[in-house]
């Protein structure tokens, strides 16, 4: 991140621990009049439309008062969505139990695609549950790992 994202990153933590919500990323995308800052942002039983303008009008605000960014730009407010990505540790922890889609570096038992049910994190790596055995994952051989949409 730059100097300016790191600002914005830090204005919209602020404003997501005051509307309780957990900050899950923040990117600022292309230069000049064509700038778009999408910001990302869940809490526990997920995100409400509702949720996203409150917390829109209140970044909007601060950075209207602090004027990070250059000129003029593009706000998007969103939750990760229902197949959010896995980024780190805390992630596989606060999903456990769900069904996630694992790509690895390097081969793990022959493969390196998986579908399984997240069934333990410990410090460095990752236990999956798979059809018929459960398989250990450290974590810095993970590639790509994204939740996987369920319907019931």
């Amino acid at each position: 991140m730059d100097r300016v994202e790191d600002k914005v990153y830090e204005l919209a933590a602020q404003v997501a621990r005051n509307l309780g919500f957990d900050l899950e990323g923040v990117e600022l995308l292309g230069r000049g009049r064509k700038t778009l800052l999408r910001i990302v942002i869940d809490k526990e039983g997920g995100i409400t439309l509702d949720d996203c303008e409150a917390f829109s009008k209140d970044i909007e605000a601060l950075l209207d008062v602090e004027d990070p960014i250059e000129g003029s730009y593009t706000l998007e407010v969103s939750s990760p969505g229902l197949d959010r990505p896995l980024k780190n540790l805390r992630d596989f922890k606060k999903h456990m139990g769900k069904l996630v889609r694992v790509v690895t570096k390097e081969k793990v038992d022959g493969q390196s695609f998986f579908i399984g049910r997240i069934a333990g994190v410990e410090e460095d790596h990752v236990k999956l549950s798979l059809k018929n055995k459960q398989i250990e994952i450290f974590f810095d051989n993970i590639s790509k790992a994204k939740l996987e949409i369920e319907i019931k």
